[in-house]
């Protein structure tokens, strides 16, 4: 093999290592929202305990990608489509970062609740969580699979997610309004409420990356 093979060679190997990171990051983060939404249906402590170390985990990686990312570029200085490979994984990693804190603010929110009623009585804040994880996990397909279509599936789910936000949201004042004591529960379900709706933005965000990775475009002007 000549130079310019073990070149190749080199950058396909970090390539494979990095986006295996970016596929762990996304596993641990759809894993962490999904643990933390049962919990809170379970009202288990412990669980969600559990789930805000976890964050660590997640944090770690994505310093290891920024890392391997950087150095990447600095020794193979890659052009056109092997750049946009790895300014799409640095993106990643920061956004699946982000969705794991998101995950872990839901966990801390488990044992704050004084009762259920309002939560058990409004399954959409659950619907809402399943959309936004399946959202997670689509995008994270359409990176592996290196898919334009399911990307597009995933920004197209996030209007389901905006809805459902809106709506507990107005579900949420009301309720305050009738029944004041209730405040603080109705602030913690709303905060979820918050969390699972950035989760849905940050999985488009996910989908735009795995887009303009693999078309140089940005998929965000289909949907202007």
């Amino acid at each position: 093999m000549n130079q310019a093979g073990h070149t190749v060679k080199a950058f396909d190997d970090e390539m494979s290592d990095i986006r295996g990171m970016i596929s762990d990051m996304g596993a641990r983060a759809e894993a962490a929202v999904e643990a933390a939404m049962n919990a809170l249906r379970d009202n288990d402590v412990e669980s969600a305990r559990e789930i805000v170390k976890g964050d660590k985990e997640i944090d770690a990686i994505e310093a290891t990608v920024e890392r391997r990312v950087v150095r990447t570029i600095a020794l193979r200085a890659p052009m056109a489509d092997d750049l946009r490979d790895l300014v799409a994984a640095l993106k990643m990693s920061g956004v699946i970062e982000r969705i794991g804190d998101y995950g872990k603010n839901v966990a801390k929110r488990v044992g704050a609740l004084e009762g259920h009623g309002f939560l058990d009585s409004n399954p959409q804040l659950f619907r809402m969580a399943d959309i936004a994880i399946e959202m997670v996990h689509m995008a994270m397909e359409a990176y592996a699979r290196r898919d334009v279509d399911m990307a597009r599936a995933v920004c197209v789910r996030d209007d389901d997610v905006d809805q459902l936000h809106k709506e507990l949201f107005v579900d949420f004042i009301a309720h305050v309004a009738k029944h004041p004591t209730d405040a603080t529960e109705i602030a913690h379900l709303l905060s979820i409420s918050k969390n699972l709706e950035r989760i849905g933005d940050h999985a488009t965000n996910c989908a735009e990356m795995v887009y303009f990775s693999q078309t140089g475009s940005n998929l965000g002007d289909e949907f202007d």
